[in-house]
């Protein structure tokens, strides 16, 4: 693995708040009831901060984590910062009323439970005490992302109680010393407060410890006489001389154990030591004897004179004196040596000189000395040195952030308001306003709006006409944005001012303090190095770590110092249009000719024959650029995705997953990724230009170089200059705010892709950039899996070699040549659509790597903007590099191992973009890839089939019914085959498209659709389903027309048997009638049907058997009989079903019973209802006896005889329904009309000896009604001596004997055509006879009574005369025979 490039030693200074939004601060003020002292004299702004002990311990709650402050007057700001989580609280602003803070007074100290800050201003000293942070928490286990700081309890806090404060004794118009004031905790606890005294010496105010009781002392020490401690509020008598001198104007503190040893630097060049315990100077060194030609020196006095203390176990204590010497400054860093007898001497260890002037601040470390400087433009200059092994004296240099430009160029193409990137817009704009008002919402969004708004009001304040051109206004614009910028020129001048230096001797982390804000020194890369490094730091090969060869080394040294004077003949403009090149994807190769072509043509300082004789001095320019490509490219081979081992311990894990994970390193890692881009692009961009120059130059320079620049180190360059534009393109990227809705769908499409991821998380940042978003969400877990998979998790977490391991790793994440891909798979991940289309857009023209998984998330960002055919081109264009990119791959990865071994990856990435496009809800894309990806399948009947199978589904769901048929009929796979089929009844079905259902061809699936209609319909309820019918028009189609009718047969008997109703009852009688046309469309031989078996089980194919109620399965049933319907027989059932279907109609209730009655009850059911027609006609067609329907009848005439008026008005309705023609006539009643239809009827349908006359004559007799003489007419014609035998059955003597007298009239000859007789009694007739039995049964009855004699008489003489009659024709007859005899 390409591990972290070779680094130097020099620093570069990154902002770690530029883009923090505003910081609150919680107001405290004090007030210690002094009064402000006469003058008004007010001290400069000071900083400082303050590291805690374990700051470098991965495992602690401390870790990486440091207070720092800033004073300004009355007021000092204390800021608790984390670079692993985000700390809520952590600021806090403390005003003193009527005091000023002293620079240099303001001081923290770390106990074992406590943090203590004393702060010291010109009239008094105050304690802090507050809670360590290792005992705020009670878990060991830190598991929020947020922590509440150090500051979080100041509130709570009386800053006004006595044991806390004092008023500084004595010193009431006295003038304090800037800078000469130190503070210091005492291992029992006292709080000490040195500071230099007015009138020389030191005072001393010490507060007690402040968990005990005590009061304030106050000690004095002075040069010249023994000093003794004071206690009280009084101050010390001076006695001695008193010299201004010893003036002090440095002060530090070492604490030992049983005393405090103060050092004091005064104005006369000398450095004493004091002893706190015993009151008295241990130590007197003259600091102008370490440096050189000091005549003249010691009559000034060293009014900037500083001291620094440093301690380690290995060096012991070290002090470092700065004399501010005008032009001859010199840091001497001196080690403290103690003899016996409490003798303390001063060891020279090093003398450090710069040629800077006006010095800030400086500090020491055990091995450093670090010094901020300003120079004449007031720019911050930063060094730092190692005291023990520099011999050289060489510096090491930081490259501090450059004021920003005070113009930036704004091409024709761009909008005015691009460009603007600067911190501190809320005060900027404030400005710009000129303070009128105050802006309420600071987050990014709605400042974007303010600043716009701001411009634009003061633009359209500014204009008088109401009409000018677009160029015109586009003049105005960039006038007024540059006047805003120009404000915001202004604040970072003032926030930028350089106050203060601190270096953390736990993890050597160094940081620049400004007035406004922090910056952090990073380690500098070396090829960095060279670059931004001025020539006088470039004076040897040994300064080029990049080779060990010396010759090479000298070369690149050589090249880089040409590269430089390149740079600085790039114009602006020329700069401005290279960067346009690259953003519009433009050969950098063509852009650097154009760029090499206009330094040429505008050479008129001899830049370009200096640049020449440079490369002339260089041996091998191969070989040096070579080192230098190599070093500029951060292509590894490993993979970085992978998470390492896991650490041991839960505790180890949950503090590596917060490291360097708060808001703060978020921005200086990113940062530091940033300034690492800019800086080599243009890098690569001055190489490209160089290359091209060797080019042109020719064998005036090289002669063997071309060939290598043209096929090799061009190319390499020009991919390197796009690789760099990328990351530098990526760092300054704002991400997007995405709704909670968009982040939902997406992550519902990740979650079909099996990708699924967290979304963003909050920040504090404001705006945040995709590579910000990246490290919070991604990157950062990685990359600290890696460092600790080689690193034990308590190892010191050493700055310089953490940051730049951090940065280097998360460049080469992004690095688009690596094949790791989780850069924009996090975009994909966050919704951060717009920017992964401009990555792709990128990266695209040249990057070899990933192409597939690129083409992949630019189909995602199509998808996520509406346009699916370009996602869908683009998912084809990916489908070709799934077996070779490690993205790709894992997207094809299946859970169920056995369906991924029998699928090819392409066809896994098919049906997971399938899956995909579903969710989307484009089926017409699913329907185009499926398509395409049937073609990679040809020998994976399986997945052809689930293809197939998706086709149909979606053409099915479109409505496109054909095209779904034939997406079924190509379907290998017999068992989805029928799925699909089953599916495509059931939905057209459902949608009504019958017609597509049934004229579809259905080759070879014929029998397979009959089931599955089949099955449907016997399945389903009859009325809200249509499958019989659907069943029926399928068989009429294709002209099946005995399997039709046996379909609306089968409807017809199952509509009986369930649906009782007189809906059911009408599409009975449809089915039967369609069934009987069915068969009489055949020919008559063919004319039958299978009759289905009434109430069994239909089988239908694939059903599961059943149990029986004892859980067992049922014997296989036996051959079952088959019964063959005729023509004949359909016409019953739907004269039966008609039938029924009339007495639902004209009596409801009976609907519910008709359906399941036979006929000869339908036919009583009917009579009871009136419906006589219908109960004949069914009666003649089953064969039934009529007689009941007779019966029924003459009880309906007799109710209707013997009834009153309701009777009457309900006889018309089942009158009206039977086929008679009523008689309008006022004199016809009901009970006319029903005798009417009885007399009708015995006159239609006669029957054998008049048995329908007897039974309606027995009934009417059996029910004592008179018999109506129409009726006794009708039946002496068809069976007078069975009237006579009923009428003798009744009773009924007078009608019997009137009968039998009219009878024998009728047989002699009288009236006989009135009894059916044709010829009456004669000599030439038939005999004629009488019914004899019934006539003497008659004599016998009427001889019985004597009411009856007279018509007894009556009948035996007609009798007698009948008898006479017949012995004379007997002779007649047989006289006649003789004669025809003889």
């Amino acid at each position: 693995e390409k591990m972290a490039a070779v680094l130097e030693r020099s620093l570069v200074e990154i902002c770690g708040f530029g883009r923090e939004a505003e910081r609150r601060f919680r107001e405290v003020t004090v007030n210690p009831g002094v009064s402000a002292p006469p003058g008004g004299l007010k001290f400069a702004d000071s900083t400082g901060a303050f590291h805690y002990n374990e700051s470098g311990k991965l495992l602690s709650v401390t870790s990486n984590r440091f207070i720092h402050w800033w004073t300004s007057g009355d007021t000092v700001q204390l800021v608790e910062e984390s670079l692993d989580t985000n700390l809520l609280n952590n600021g806090v602003r403390l005003k003193f009323t009527c005091c000023s803070i002293l620079p240099g007074g303001v001081t923290v100290h770390e106990t074992l439970n406590n943090i203590i800050i004393l702060i010291c201003t010109n009239q008094t000293v105050h304690r802090l005490v507050l809670p360590h942070p290792a005992r705020m928490y009670r878990s060991e286990l830190v598991t929020e992302r947020h922590m509440q700081s150090v500051f979080t309890d100041v509130m709570k806090l009386d800053l006004q109680d006595p044991a806390h404060c004092a008023v500084i004794p004595g010193w009431a118009g006295h003038t304090a010393i800037p800078g000469a004031v130190t503070a210091w905790l005492s291992f029992p606890g006292d709080a000490h407060f040195a500071l230099a005294a007015p009138t020389g010496g030191i005072t001393v105010v010490t507060l007690p410890p402040h968990n005990s009781q005590g009061g304030v002392s106050v000690v004095e020490l002075k040069r010249s006489s023994m000093m003794r401690r004071i206690s009280g509020w009084m101050p010390t008598a001076i006695r001695g001389e008193q010299s201004p001198a010893d003036l002090v104007l440095s002060l530090a503190v070492r604490e030992e154990e049983e005393d405090s040893l103060i050092f004091a630097l005064c104005q006369d060049h000398r450095l004493r030591m004091w002893s706190l315990t015993e009151q008295t100077c241990l130590l007197e060194a003259d600091m102008l004897e370490y440096m050189p030609a000091c005549k003249g020196v010691r009559r000034l006095s060293g009014q900037g004179h500083r001291l620094r203390l440093a301690f380690s176990s290995r060096t012991g204590l070290c002090l470092c004196v700065h004399l501010a010497v005008p032009q001859r400054g010199q840091f001497i860093v001196l080690q403290l040596v103690a003899t016996d007898n409490n003798r303390y001497s001063l060891e020279h260890i090093s003398s450090l000189f710069s040629t800077q002037e006006t010095l800030v601040d400086f500090t020491l470390t055990p091995t450093d000395v670090w010094a901020l400087w300003v120079d004449e433009s007031n720019s911050a200059v930063v060094k730092y040195i190692n005291f023990e092994h520099n011999i050289a004296g060489q510096w090491n240099q930081v490259f501090v952030q450059p004021p920003p430009e005070e113009e930036v160029l704004i091409g024709v193409d761009l909008d005015p308001r691009v460009r603007l990137r600067l911190h501190g817009f809320v005060s900027s704009l404030q400005i710009f306003r000129r303070g009128s008002d105050k802006v309420l919402d600071p987050s990014w969004e709605n400042l974007k709006k303010e600043v716009t708004q701001a411009v634009e009001s003061e633009l359209q304040s500014s204009v008088t006409e109401f009409e000018f051109s677009q160029e015109e206004y586009r003049q105005l614009q960039v006038e007024f944005w540059s006047r805003f910028y120009s404000c915001c020129l202004q604040y970072q001048e003032v926030e930028s001012t350089p106050l203060g230096l601190t270096v953390s001797h736990h993890t050597g982390m160094a940081c620049l303090l400004r007035k406004g804000f922090v910056s952090f020194l990073l380690p500098c890369f070396a090829v960095d190095h060279l670059y931004l490094s001025l020539d006088p730091y470039l004076l040897s090969e040994e300064d080029t770590p990049i080779s060990d060869d010396p010759d090479t080394a000298r070369d690149i040294l050589q090249l880089v110092r040409t590269l430089r004077l390149v740079s600085d003949t790039v114009s602006p403009e020329m700069a401005y249009e290279m960067e346009k090149a690259l953003e519009y994807l433009q050969t950098p190769e063509k852009a650097a000719e154009l760029v090499l072509e206009n330094m040429v043509c505008n050479d008129k300082d001899g830049v370009i024959e200096d640049i020449q004789n440079k490369l002339q001095d260089i041996r091998s320019p191969i070989a040096a650029m070579v080192a230098l490509l190599r070093e500029l490219d951060l292509e590894t081979d490993s993979e970085l995705g992978g998470d390492g081992p896991v650490a041991p311990g839960l505790n180890v894990r949950m503090s590596l997953s917060q490291l360097y994970g708060s808001s703060c390193a978020v921005s200086i890692v990113c940062q530091g990724v940033c300034h690492m881009a800019m800086t080599r692009a243009q890098f690569c961009r001055d190489l490209l230009i160089l290359q091209k120059l060797y080019l042109h130059f020719g064998d005036n320079v090289c002669s063997t170089c071309g060939p290598d620049l043209q096929q090799d180190l061009i190319p390499r360059t020009s991919h390197l200059l796009s690789s760099y534009h990328l990351l530098k393109h990526v760092s300054q990227s704002l991400a997007s705010s995405v709704p909670m809705d968009t982040i939902d769908v997406n992550l519902q499409h990740l979650t079909a892709l099996e990708l699924s991821d967290t979304p963003s998380i909050s920040t504090v940042l404001n705006p945040q950039t995709v590579l910000e978003l990246f490290y919070q969400t991604a990157a950062r877990r990685i990359i600290i899996s890696q460092i600790f998979s080689q690193q034990h998790p308590d190892s010191p977490l050493f700055w310089t070699h953490m940051i730049s391991t951090v940065v280097q790793l998360l460049a080469q994440l992004l690095w688009p040549s690596n094949p790791g891909f989780q850069f924009p798979e996090c975009l994909m991940a966050n919704c951060q659509f717009t920017q992964l289309q401009e990555y792709v857009r990128l990266v695209g023209p040249w990057c070899q790597v990933n192409i597939g998984s690129c083409r992949f998330m630019l189909a995602q960002c199509h998808l996520a903007n509406g346009e699916g055919q370009k996602a869908l081109r683009c998912f084809q264009e990916a489908a070709t590099e799934v077996e070779r990119e490690e993205f790709l791959m894992k997207l094809t990865g299946s859970e169920d191992e056995e369906a991924a071994a029998a699928a090819s990856p392409r066809l896994q990435y098919y049906n997971k973009v399938l899956r995909l496009l579903e969710d989307v809800g484009l089926p017409e894309l699913v329907i185009q890839l499926a398509s395409l990806a049937i073609a990679e399948a040809d020998d994976d009947v399986h997945c052809q089939a689930a293809l197939w199978t998706r086709i149909f589904k979606h053409h099915l769901d479109l409505g496109h019914n054909s095209e779904a048929y034939e997406a079924l009929t190509q379907n290998p796979d017999s068992s989805m085959q029928l799925d699909c089929l089953r599916q495509l009844v059931v939905v057209l079905c459902e949608r009504s498209q019958l017609q597509d259902l049934v004229q579809f061809p259905y080759m070879n699936l014929h029998d397979e659709v009959v089931g599955i209609i089949e099955s449907r319909a016997r399945g389903l309820d009859l009325l809200t389903h249509n499958y019989y019918e659907l069943l029926y028009a399928f068989h009429i189609t294709r002209h099946n027309y005995r399997k039709a009718g046996t379909v609306m047969f089968e409807f017809g008997m199952r509509l009986g048997r369930e649906v009782r109703t007189r809906l059911g009852l009408q599409k009975q009688v449809n089915c039967y009638l369609a069934a009987l046309n069915c068969l009489r469309l055949i020919r008559p031989e063919y004319a039958w049907i299978v009759q289905p078996v009434s109430g069994s089980t239909y089988e239908r194919p694939g059903a599961s058997p059943k149990r029986n109620s004892d859980g067992e399965f049922p014997a296989e049933p036996g051959r079952r009989q088959v019964d063959i319907l005729e023509l004949h027989d359909l016409e019953k059932e739907y004269f039966l079903s008609r039938a029924r279907l009339t007495l639902a109609q004209h009596h409801p209730p009976s609907a519910a019973i008709a359906g399941s009655a036979s006929a000869p009850e339908l036919v009583l059911l009917l009579v009871q209802t009136g419906l006589f027609d219908s109960a004949l006609s069914l009666s003649r067609i089953f064969k039934l006896d009529l007689s009941p329907i007779f019966d029924a009848l003459t009880f309906k005439c007799i109710q209707l005889q013997t009834g009153g008026e309701e009777p009457q008005s309900e006889a018309w309705g089942w009158l009206a329904a039977n086929q008679l023609s009523v008689v309008n006539t006022k004199e016809s009643s009901a009970t006319d009309e029903a005798w009417r239809l009885l007399a009708s009827y015995l006159d239609r349908y006669p029957s054998t000896n008049g048995q329908h006359h007897r039974h309606v004559i027995h009934k009417l007799l059996s029910h004592g009604v008179p018999l109506p003489d129409w009726l006794l007419q009708s039946y002496k014609c068809v069976d007078a001596p069975s009237l006579l035998r009923l009428l003798l059955n009744f009773d009924l003597l007078e009608t019997a004997a009137e009968l039998v007298l009219e009878y024998v009239d009728a047989v002699l000859g009288r009236g006989h055509q009135y009894f059916g007789i044709e010829r009456p009694l004669s000599a030439t007739s038939p005999p004629a006879w009488l019914p004899y039995t019934a006539i003497d049964q008659l004599l016998h009855a009427l001889s019985e009574t004597q009411t009856h004699s007279n018509l007894h008489i009556k009948v035996r003489d007609k009798l007698n005369e009948y008898h006479n009659v017949v012995q004379q024709t007997t002779e007649h007859r047989l006289a006649s025979q003789r004669r025809v005899a003889a």
